[in-house]
């Protein structure tokens, strides 16, 4: 460097060699036993994600993901049943993230608020969680038999607790538990079209605001329509 404030911070040679081996802190061993098979678990989850972020998760063998987490093939076995197990678990842990954009999004005070608030909170956890969402959008329908039936099973019961919360607003207290679940089903499926549009666009760029724009338009016309709903009554 030409700038003499940096001068003072040259070391000679001898001065370097006088400072002897840099020591590196160690990261501490968690405390439990507990912990530490946690830990453990996770890096599994993670290894899983990483490996199939370009193929699907079908191709991605236990050994590798043992090797990638830093274990023997045998020690996989004191965390999960098989990789079909892992993978099961992987969903639920996306959906868990969905789960919480919803209730984030509940509390905003109206229709517009709640799409826009909704759609922000997506952008923020898909872009936080890359991964875990494109094993979602992927596994759903071209998965494992049982990671596929995992994800679906979860997406209904996303459904449900938001049915449920819709029927608690004003002027929705009389709908059917159908036409309730039928309506939660359509407000779940525009977000995860917006999630699986997000993953193919650059972040913060011009088209990620287009496929954001688009899905908040598709939430108010979902939402304006269920206010002209006139729901069927035996």
């Amino acid at each position: 460097m030409s700038d003499p404030r940096y001068t003072d911070f040259r070391f000679a040679d001898d001065a370097l060699h006088r400072l002897g081996p840099v020591s590196v802190v160690p990261v501490p061993e968690p405390a439990t036993r507990a912990a530490r098979k946690e830990r453990t678990r996770r890096a599994l989850l993670d290894a899983a994600l990483e490996l199939s972020a370009d193929r699907s998760f079908s191709t991605v063998s236990l050994r590798e993901v043992a090797r990638r987490a830093g274990i023997v093939p045998t020690a996989f076995y004191r965390h999960f049943a098989s990789m079909d197990e892992l993978g099961v678990t992987l969903a639920a842990d996306t959906m868990r993230v969905l789960r919480q954009v919803l209730r984030d999004a509940r509390r905003a005070r109206n229709a517009g608020d709640n799409a826009r608030a909704s759609l922000a909170v997506l952008v923020e956890q898909i872009r936080a969680h890359e991964a875990s969402f494109r094993f979602l959008a992927r596994e759903r329908h071209g998965g494992p038999p049982e990671v596929s039936r995992a994800v679906n099973d979860e997406l209904h019961l996303l459904t449900v607790e938001l049915a449920v919360d819709l029927g608690s607003m004003a002027g929705l207290g009389d709908w059917s538990d159908d036409d309730l679940e039928m309506a939660a089903a359509l407000l779940v499926v525009a977000l995860l079209e917006v999630a699986v549009d997000l993953l193919a666009v650059e972040t913060g760029g011009p088209d990620e605001a287009a496929v954001v724009a688009r899905g908040e338009k598709q939430m108010r016309l979902i939402i304006l329509g269920m206010g002209a709903w006139k729901p069927a009554h035996e």
